[in-house]
């Protein structure tokens, strides 16, 4: 089948969007598929099946975009056109700019038109500090349907948490499919030998982009409170707009949080021989990088946030810290460094739940999604 792929957030795979449009894309690849992409990534210019329209210039907002290691897309019909020419179905990853001049066109070609739902509500407006303020984000939601969500013929969800959130927000059932964005195997349970600098210590990873959003600053926090302080190494994998803030309240810690980027067989790693995994975020649709720690059998604490899926991953309440509450954080942390043998007994529950989340699944799952509704269009 010969499918285009709309992306307008496309580079390297540091963010979620951006992995889950890569797998996507080469799984269905991998089944021999004609895929053409659609982007804004000046790298991919002049590859083959890549269609690159220019970058979307905000002018100040420029800077925040960079910031989170993201380019934006300006809409091209020559390029659009191009892309989706001989197209016999066409997804979508983000109802942004390039995404909504994709569906407008697409739509005048007749060709039936699946898109994800990979951006929440707040992941926008916390960049103007208005991520906990109601009307705000039901406008963004509202905006999102009206003039995006409305005109595609089924959604992909990545959580049933995304899909009630903005179902319940819009007031309308939507065709939605609820298909995880998956694993890869190669992210898995192994041994590895803790390095020798971190032999005596403790070892918590957090992983993402550090952002308001991701809320990383609790587990910083945290530590004032935890009784093993003077143990625990925290690693913060990834990058971000906070980072030299997130450096400068850490400063006071008895042993210095490492910031850094790391590789995929680096991550992988480092899942495998910490103590524990902290996914701090207070607004996730669904967290990646805590599936992947889930999927090493890592003993995974999570926040009780009503705007983030991930608490629905946690075994149970022993797993979860009260919502941006540091102190309950440190609490969480304490009661499972205490108690290794019943950690091993959770970590084994852990990597029972990892079995829904294997990535070829998933995929096989989003291919039958985008031909499903191709099929229902041709009849």
């Amino acid at each position: 089948m010969n499918i285009t792929v709309v992306c307008d957030v496309l580079g390297t795979e540091t963010n979620g969007t951006t992995i889950a449009a890569t797998n996507l894309i080469k799984f269905l690849q991998s089944k021999n598929h004609n895929v053409k992409i659609l982007c804004a990534d000046a790298e991919k210019k002049g590859l083959a099946n890549y269609y690159v329209v220019p970058n979307l210039n905000l002018g100040p907002l420029n800077k925040i975009i960079k910031k989170n290691n993201v380019t934006l897309a300006k809409p091209q019909d020559d390029v659009i056109e191009e892309a989706l020419k001989d197209a016999e179905a066409v997804h979508i990853m983000l109802p942004f700019i390039l995404g909504r001049r994709a569906l407008k066109i697409a739509k005048e070609m007749g060709l039936p038109v699946t898109a994800g739902f990979h951006a929440q509500a707040e992941n926008l407006s916390c960049h103007v500090r208005m991520q906990n303020v109601t009307f705000v984000n039901k406008a963004i939601y509202k905006n999102f349907y009206n003039h995006f969500y409305k005109y595609v013929d089924a959604i992909h969800y990545p959580t049933q948490f995304i899909k009630d959130a903005f179902e319940n927000t819009i007031k309308v059932r939507t065709n939605g499919y609820v298909i995880s964005n998956g694993v890869n195997s190669h992210i898995q349970k192994k041994d590895v030998e803790k390095p020798l600098e971190f032999q005596n210590k403790f070892v918590i990873l957090c992983t993402g982009r550090y952002s308001v959003e991701k809320a990383q600053k609790n587990l910083i926090y945290a530590m004032k409170y935890s009784k093993y302080k003077d143990k625990i190494q925290l690693i913060f994998a990834g990058q971000g707009p906070l980072e030299n803030k997130y450096k400068r309240i850490s400063n006071e810690l008895p042993i210095k949080p490492i910031f850094k980027v790391y590789s995929r067989e680096e991550m992988t790693n480092i899942i495998n021989y910490c103590d524990l995994y902290v996914h701090t975020a207070e607004m996730e649709l669904e967290g990646i990088a805590c599936l992947e720690a889930i999927c090493c059998g890592k003993m995974t604490i999570v926040s009780d946030s009503k705007k983030s899926a991930t608490k629905n991953f946690a075994v149970d309440e022993s797993c979860v810290y009260k919502s941006n509450n540091p102190k309950s954080l440190a609490k969480v942390i304490d009661y499972w460094l205490d108690n290794p043998e019943k950690k091993k007994i959770y970590e084994k529950k852990y990597l029972e739940k990892s079995k829904s989340f294997d990535q070829l699944y998933c995929m096989q799952k989003m291919e039958d999604m985008i031909f499903e509704v191709a099929n229902l269009s041709k009849n």
